[in-house]
């Protein structure tokens, strides 16, 4: 067997590609059916087809991975199923913007099938670009499955969804209060509303009672809106108004009667007890209105600017209204004061514009019947939230659900299913477009123009890219799924939708884990963002660091449900890892040969095996059953530092430093069971890491002579209670912590490494056998010239140096560290120097001109300065003596 060694430098653009074009080529990420293994399904969260890999999808993916190549390593028949989501808004904004740049041209005037034949371009163009680089970033999905949230499978899922919503009563199109957006004149949900705090104005306004000298003063923040007011409320126990109930209002400027009535909704406590009631413009006056009777006015246009109920206000924009109402009512001597306020504003979560509350007829789910199952899914425990403190936020959330708006006003995405005849007004729901009403047989039938909230068919996920409504053996044995991973950004959007959709498709909840992590911010604790310009390019990581060094570093910073801050000193740190790896491999590599490898078997070396040896594989069978349980628990980063901590200080400093007389010795036994115990710990290591760090642990693995096949497809490791060996742990820890206290001396009396010094032991009787058995190590890593192990002090000369540990006492003699005369000649030339210091400082503080002129700030400073010189040439000289007198 030929043994090869690593390239002397650690460069992963080498291998990174070459190794991903393998494990493709190999099949190695198939999710396949295996009845003799327990499957293991991750759904990924599609990424937009609008945007590329930023540093959220990479934390989201590295997880990910980590969790799917363990799960594959430990046997599993694993899935990580991909896809990309067609982000209906997104993308319908992106490709208008396109089309408006180079024709000059509206989507309107191209038409709608001229339309989504250039959005399916942009899919076809764009849309595969986030694929590659997720592969760049290792991502071990099964890429022949991957899925597309506008397939053919998906549009079938979607379509039966619907149907089976509608023809079971929950799904019904109405007239509704819904959130809309003026710039993207489209619907939005509630979850798709982001809420921002803005400095505006309460405007308080007088409504005259008809007949009559008295009025009612309400307060509002949006005055525009006054010009659909159907009503003014009160409470029905508030002794102020009791007389008006009843009565009508003269609604101002527009001089339209309105009736003044009673509604428990109304609080007396705040503002003046009198609301404005604007049925078509808020939500909670919808309400009103329904349980009133009250008209519902629109008096605005899906382009925010005022419609022809609005009077002479027509045409204008809805602020620039806002003004000339104001202005109006001041000169009508309507308007009573404005007074400062700050609110919450809902913003569009796409395009940050200010939507507004409007009546509109949209389609809608009934929510409240599906919300029960999703709830108790959680509170039984049949779906387990990491960390738990989020069950309070999804709780809150469902158990205060309104219906879903499930329409919108585009072109982009799942068509609605609904057709109407044109001559009778019947809605039909079909999959296919019917020939004729059944209700009138006129074949007069026009389909709905709108098309389905991305989030319907993203539902759908962990299912439909199984085959559903197909009952196919995939969806039998993958579903369902065991993890998804995810922001905590998205529980209202995506996570909770796929567990009610989950349980009403399939009568089974679609995962049994969330586990959910923050965001990536950076260094400062501030989120990335383009206005800020501190985002950070997960590619441009990858291509100065490699991809590992980026996995590692965004692990080892992550606890579940926390945001992180992003260092570049942590992606350095990562990357000196690396290189520290690849070194120690080459170590190993270099110290073998073709005649001892087949003789490296645990059988042929278990005699043979020192206190070092047992030692490491010890703690190696410790880790892996510390990593494994961090692991199961998802704590991905305590799992990782253990290792890194493992393979840094344990492994490279301590293991490889000690084997190394044994490596160049002439005792040929000893030097194959150091050779193995390297080469078994390397191999569980280079295991342990792969997860997080796939790419150079796999490139290490392959010259690995011990071994076969990729790491890819290897065993994870596993814990044996035959190695637990806690007995020579606790032996090499003393000696370990003795060899620190020497270090520890040397470091504090300055000699350089390569001078060898007397180690002088006085142990306790019962640790005795423990440092005749380490004396070689002092030897190789405290620098030891010679070990003595003494019974009592009597050997050990006065002036040496000491440290205690648990079981014995560590000298050193004072003579063996330090060369007297070049030290004296050392001592001399500081001592020189701090004379200087003193005289200068001196000379300062005895000058009166500098301690009348200067800020009592530095002539403290210099005082102190004065006291550090003083006490520094004290030590010095009382060095100098000590040594002067061992010269005599």
């Amino acid at each position: 067997m030929e043994i090869k060694n690593l390239p002397k430098t650690y460069n992963p653009k080498e291998f990174e590609e070459r190794l991903y074009n393998k494990w493709l080529e190999n099949g190695y990420f198939k999710g396949e059916i295996d009845e003799n293994k327990k499957p293991f399904t991750i759904m990924l969260p599609p990424p937009n087809i609008t945007g590329q890999l930023h540093m959220g999808h990479a934390l989201d993916h590295t997880l990910q991975d980590i969790l799917i190549r363990w799960k594959r390593m430990d046997g599993y028949a694993t899935l990580w199923q991909p896809g990309t989501d067609h982000a209906s808004i997104a993308t319908e904004v992106k490709v208008v913007e396109k089309i408006r740049k180079e024709e000059g041209k509206s989507k309107y005037e191209l038409g709608r099938e001229e339309f989504l034949k250039r959005a399916w371009e942009w899919r076809n163009e764009y849309g595969r670009r986030i694929v590659e680089q997720m592969k760049k970033l290792g991502d071990s999905c099964d890429w022949d499955r991957e899925r597309f949230t506008m397939d053919e499978g998906c549009n079938e899922a979607v379509t039966e969804f619907f149907i089976k919503l509608y023809n079971e009563g929950l799904i019904y199109r109405g007239n509704r209060i819904i959130n809309w957006c003026p710039d993207c004149k489209t619907s939005l949900s509630d979850a798709e509303v982001e809420h921002e705090e803005h400095d505006g104005h309460f405007y308080h306004v007088k409504y005259p009672v008809k007949d009559s000298e008295e009025f009612i003063e309400i307060a509002t923040t949006r005055p525009e809106t006054i010009l659909g007011d159907t009503a003014v409320a009160v409470n029905p126990e508030d002794e102020r108004y009791k007389h008006l109930v009843g009565k009508t209002l003269i609604l101002p400027l527009v001089g339209r009667e309105i009736p003044i009535i009673a509604d428990e909704y109304v609080e007396m406590e705040f503002g003046t007890g009198a609301v404005k009631i604007t049925p078509a413009h808020d939500p909670n006056d919808f309400e009103v209105g329904l349980r009133h009777n009250l008209e519902q006015i629109v008096v605005m246009n899906e382009d925010g600017t005022m419609n022809e109920k609005a009077g002479k206000y027509e045409g204008m924009d809805r602020y620039e209204c806002r003004k000339q109402l104001i202005k109006d009512l001041d000169e009508e001597g309507y308007l009573v004061k404005i007074k400062d306020h700050t609110h919450n504003v809902g913003h569009c979560y796409r395009c940050n514009t200010v939507i507004e509350p409007m009546v509109s007829k949209q389609w809608f789910v009934k929510m409240e019947e599906l919300a029960k199952p999703a709830i108790d899914a959680v509170k039984s425990g049949k779906i387990k939230l990491v960390p738990e403190r989020f069950n309070k936020i999804y709780f809150h959330w469902l158990e205060n659900i309104k219906d879903w708006c499930i329409s919108r006003q585009l072109w982009w995405g799942h068509r609605i299913p609904a057709f109407y005849c044109q001559d009778c007004e019947e809605t039909i729901v079909s999959k296919e477009r019917p020939i004729n009403c059944p209700k009138c047989s006129s074949t007069n039938l026009k389909q709905d123009e709108d098309v389905l909230d991305t989030w319907f068919s993203s539902a759908l996920w962990p299912f439909s890219t199984l085959g559903w409504p197909n009952k196919t053996k995939e969806l039998e044995y993958f579903y369902p799924t065991d993890v998804l991973v995810t922001g905590y950004d998205i529980i209202f959007f995506w996570v909770i939708r796929m567990v009610f959709s989950g349980l009403y498709c399939m009568n089974e909840i679609p995962f049994k884990y969330v586990l959910i992590h923050g965001l990536v911010r950076d260094s400062q604790g501030r989120k990335m963002s383009k206005s800020l310009g501190n985002g950070i390019d997960p590619l441009e990581i990858i291509e100065n660091y490699g991809a590992d060094a980026l996995r590692f570093t965004l692990a080892t910073g992550n606890t579940p449900g926390n945001d992180m801050r992003f260092y570049m000193e942590r992606v350095e740190s990562a990357r000196n890892f690396a290189n520290k790896l690849w070194n120690a491999s080459r170590f190993v590599f270099m110290n073998l040969s073709e005649e001892l490898v087949s003789e490296l078997s645990r059988e042929n070396v278990d005699s043979k095996l020192t206190l070092a040896d047992k030692w490491i594989i010890s703690r190696l069978n410790n880790v892996v059953k510390e990593t494994t349980e961090n692991m199961e628990k998802f704590e991905l980063g305590m799992a990782i530092q253990k290792v890194y901590d493992f393979t840094w200080s344990e492994y490279c400093d301590w293991y490889i430093e000690m084997v190394k007389p044994r490596l160049y010795g002439e005792d040929l036994e000893s030097k194959k069971a150091a050779l193995y115990t390297l080469t078994y710990v390397l191999e569980n290591i280079l295991k342990l890491l792969h997860p997080y760090m796939p790419f150079i642990t796999e490139e290490i693995y392959t010259y690995l002579p011990t071994v076969n096949g990729s790491i890819v497809l290897s065993s994870w490791p596993k814990y044996k209670e035959e190695d637990n060996m806690k007995e020579e742990e606790e032996k090499m820890n003393l000696i370990m912590e003795g060899i620190r206290n020497v270090r520890n001396i040397r470091a504090e009396m300055n000699v350089i490494p390569s001078k060898k010094a007397r180690v002088i032991i006085i142990p306790t009787e019962e640790k005795l056998s423990v440092i005749e058995e380490g004396k070689d190590y002092f030897k190789t890593l405290a620098s030891a010239s010679n070990v003595e192990i003494l019974k009592d002090k009597d050997g050990v000369p006065e002036d040496a140096m000491s440290a205690v540990i648990d079981g014995a006492q560590i000298y050193i003699p004072l003579d063996e560290l330090v060369d007297f005369e070049k030290e004296i000649e050392r001592l001399e030339k500081e001592r020189i120097k701090l004379e200087g210091e003193l005289k200068r400082v001196n000379g300062k503080l005895s000058n009166e001109g500098f301690l009348s002129k200067a800020p009592a700030r530095l002539v403290e400073e210099e005082k102190a300065k004065k006291e550090k010189y003083e006490e520094m040439m004290k030590s010095v000289l009382e060095r100098l003596d000590n040594l002067k007198a061992k010269l005599k």
